[in-house]
């Protein structure tokens, strides 16, 4: 099992430089099993269940690295660090800002994209969810502009459907329509603006767009936007499922 030193979990958890740890261990701030750790070089064994036996300042310790986290994000908050204005990163606690392992967004939802966005600081998890081998489909909710046509599943269907400025077809989506201008989407691949542009390519514009589902996984109706929780080993095993 390994282990480390508490001041460098606690510090990697974000909630302090070694030294601000070291000063919570002598308060009698950080404890494990109800017995107070006063030692900052004191190794702890990374037990799976060690965010329930320990608690900093009377409140249990966050995740361990390898967490995986589901976000439900907001109309107007964006996916990068490098564009301005609000981030999906400020919708988690500052201290998990400060985590090292960085947390980092499982590919991206655009600005006015709301849904079910997946957070990770396990980077071969990352990489598994959205490598084409893994074939890890999204499910979108679309509100349109115009009204459907009536051909355009047997188009996003057939595998032939090319966007502007590529030079290879889309996969095959599938779609269910549910009224003139709503219908879902499912896609098995992640071009950039990919729902927006597909539409568009049919003569059509998407005024409104939803994510409620990748793999099996789909996003919880008690989840308000702007909420997030930590998915469980059972929930991550969904992602791989079939949607």
């Amino acid at each position: 099992m390994k282990a480390l030193r508490l001041d460098r979990l606690l510090a990697n958890l974000g909630y302090g430089s070694r030294r601000e740890v070291e000063g919570l261990a002598r308060a009698g701030l950080v404890r494990l099993d109800g017995q107070s750790l006063r030692d900052a070089s004191q190794r702890v064994p990374l037990d799976p269940d060690l965010p329930e036996r320990m608690t900093v300042q009377g409140e249990a310790l966050d995740p361990l690295p390898g967490v995986c986290l589901m976000l439900h994000k907001p109309l107007g908050v964006t996916c990068s660090h490098k564009e301005a204005g609000p981030l999906v990163y400020g919708l988690l606690p500052e201290r998990w800002r400060r985590r090292d392992p960085a947390l980092s967004t499982v590919g991206r939802l655009d600005k006015e994209t709301s849904g079910l966005l997946l957070m990770t600081d396990d980077g071969a998890l990352l990489h598994r969810i959205i490598s084409p081998k893994a074939k890890v489909s999204k499910r979108y909710r679309v509100s349109l502009a115009r009204p459907l046509q009536g051909d355009e599943a047997a188009i996003l269907a057939s595998g032939e459907l090319m966007l502007e400025g590529e030079d290879r077809p889309l996969l095959p989506v599938g779609m269910e329509t549910e009224d003139a201008t709503h219908c879902t989407v499912m896609l098995h691949e992640g071009r950039y603006h990919q729902v927006r542009r597909m539409f568009a390519a049919l003569g059509n514009h998407v005024d409104a767009l939803h994510r409620d589902r990748v793999g099996g996984l789909a996003l919880p109706t008690d989840l308000e936007a702007g909420g997030y929780r930590v998915l469980g080993p059972g929930e991550i095993a969904s992602l791989f499922a079939a949607g």
